[in-house]
C-alpha cells in the first residue's frame, strides 16, 4: 500500500465549484466502466492542471483508471486502497 496520500483541498470560501481547488468524484458501489465513467463527466471543461479525486470500490478500478488517465494524457499522482477496498485516486487533468 502506498503512503497516504492529502485529501483534495475544499474550495476557499465563495469560490465557484470546479475552481481548480479540486473536485470528489464519488464511485463507490458502481461497476465498471462506471467509476472511469463518472471521471470523465468531471474532467469535462475543467482547465489542464485541475485536479479530481476518485473514489471507487470496483476492484477493475485499480487498472481501468490508471489505463484511462494514461489515454488521455493526465497524470495519475496518487493511488491508495484500504483494508475494506476502498481506493482513492488523485488524478491531475
Amino acid at each position: 500500500m502506498s503512503p497516504a496520500m492529502p485529501p483534495v483541498p475544499p474550495p476557499p470560501p465563495g469560490a465557484p465549484a470546479g475552481d481548480g481547488a479540486g473536485v470528489r468524484v464519488d464511485a463507490r458501489g458502481l461497476r465498471c466502466p462506471m467509476p472511469v465513467l463518472r471521471l470523465r463527466r468531471a474532467a469535462e471543461g475543467l482547465a489542464a492542471g485541475r485536479r479530481i479525486e476518485l473514489l471507487a470500490t470496483d476492484p477493475a478500478a485499480l487498472s481501468d483508471v490508471p489505463a484511462f488517465c494514461g489515454e488521455r494524457g493526465w497524470t495519475l499522482e496518487a493511488r491508495d486502497t484500504d483494508a475494506a477496498g476502498l481506493s482513492r485516486f488523485l488524478i491531475r487533468v
